[in-house]
């Protein structure tokens, strides 16, 4: 075997273990939204998790993978590798996936559909505790078709948003703001759960029933994160032999700045520290990092984390005052932490890291210019019509 195979077959088995950590996300998002929501629908909530997954799945296999890394499409779409043959997707670095350079097109599915499934995932618990079944099976193939369309203009080399140089590395604006868009869609057409809030709009309390759930569920997903992200690499050295080990380490420093930066606005803002909060800290800081763990240096991931963990706390209250209906703060946590997320690296992206992953350029703290921020943005609004439009629609 020539040291290329070799490579090959590790890039292989990397993406592949980490394909199943993220897989193992939706543990933790069902034990998450179980632990936030009321006994009586937690056998919904557990269900919801798997159909969900299994849909995306078979849609993804059908029409989405081509749509996202399809070649001879255009900027918008991808052309080809619908319902993919097994030459297809046992090929390597080949049409009809081309861009899966280092990985059978097989293993790049396997980790893209499982994206979609988180995605999927962040959606419904936006909208819990009071959604027909018949609606996940029509808005969760409607979804994975918008989302798919998404990831090509991002991540696709033939995308219009990848060739402006938008930088997001494993999913803050594709998966996290995506999934909170649909989510606020589908909360504003479903109103609020009966009682959320009283006749002079003021907000009654709707506890979940099982904190340690929640708390289960939180750890099982900081878990898969490391696959989420560190995974995003799709090979052993993109961006050097043995990079995703550094994108893991900002990761967890950023996760763990979340859960501090929460506290810390907790007690300030509702004088005292709150559980539920803590916990959205530790998942708004990984949504924010995101974007940004191959980009940064540590001590930004510690910035970005920190304040993701703020952001989330006021976001939730933000929420709450607009009288709109988010059980598991999906919108804070997943929403306004990803738009952080993504603007932060127009200003703390590291010039040579850009230039390493061949992706942008530097942020404005180091270049003092402001293009990369301008791009962040443009992406941000164009996902955000799109996405809530074609959601609010659907």
């Amino acid at each position: 075997m020539s040291n290329e195979e070799l490579l090959f077959a590790a890039s292989t088995l990397w993406v592949v273990f980490a394909a199943v950590l993220v897989m193992f996300m939706q543990a933790g998002f069902a034990f998450l939204e179980a632990g936030l929501t009321r006994m009586k629908n937690v056998g919904h909530v557990a269900a919801k998790n798997v159909l969900i997954f299994a849909l995306a799945s078979i849609v993804y296999y059908l029409v989405g993978f081509g749509m996202a890394f399809g070649d001879g499409g255009n900027g918008f779409v991808g052309g080809s590798g619908f319902a993919p043959s097994t030459d297809d997707l046992i090929q390597i670095g080949k049409a009809p996936f081309s861009w899966f350079a280092e990985i059978p097109a097989a293993a790049g599915y396997l980790f893209e559909v499982v994206f979609a499934g988180v995605a999927l995932a962040i959606v419904w618990g936006a909208m819990a505790e009071r959604t027909r079944l018949w609606v996940y099976f029509a808005f969760g193939i409607v979804f994975t078709l918008i989302y798919s369309l998404v990831s090509h203009w991002i991540w696709s080399p033939d995308g219009w948003l990848f060739a402006r140089g938008m930088q997001d590395f494993a999913g803050s604006t594709v998966v996290h703001y995506q999934g909170a868009l649909a989510g606020l869609a589908g909360a504003l057409l479903l109103g609020p759960r009966l009682g959320r809030f009283g006749a002079d709009g003021r907000p009654n309390s709707i506890p979940g029933h099982n904190m340690a759930f929640t708390t289960l569920g939180v750890i099982i997903l900081w878990f898969g994160w490391f696959g989420f992200n560190a995974g995003s690499t799709l090979s052993v050295q993109f961006g050097g032999l043995g990079f995703f080990a550094y994108v893991a380490l900002n990761t967890n420093l950023a996760a763990a700045a979340g859960v501090i930066g929460a506290v810390v606005t907790s007690w300030a803002v509702v004088k005292k520290p709150d559980l539920s909060m803590m916990l959205n800290g530790a998942i708004a800081a990984l949504v924010a990092i995101t974007a940004a763990c191959a980009f940064v240096a540590p001590w930004a991931a510690l910035v970005i984390g920190f304040g993701a963990g703020a952001i989330v706390v006021l976001g939730s209250q933000l929420v709450e005052r607009a009288r709109i209906d988010d059980p598991v703060s999906a919108l804070a946590a997943h929403g306004m932490a990803g738009v952080w997320g993504t603007l932060s690296l127009g200003f703390l992206t590291v010039p040579s890291l850009a230039e390493r992953l061949g992706t942008g350029r530097g942020g404005l703290l180091y270049t003092g210019s402001a293009a990369q921020l301008g791009t962040q943005a443009l992406g941000l609004l164009a996902v955000g019509v799109f996405t809530f439009g074609a959601s609010f629609v659907a």
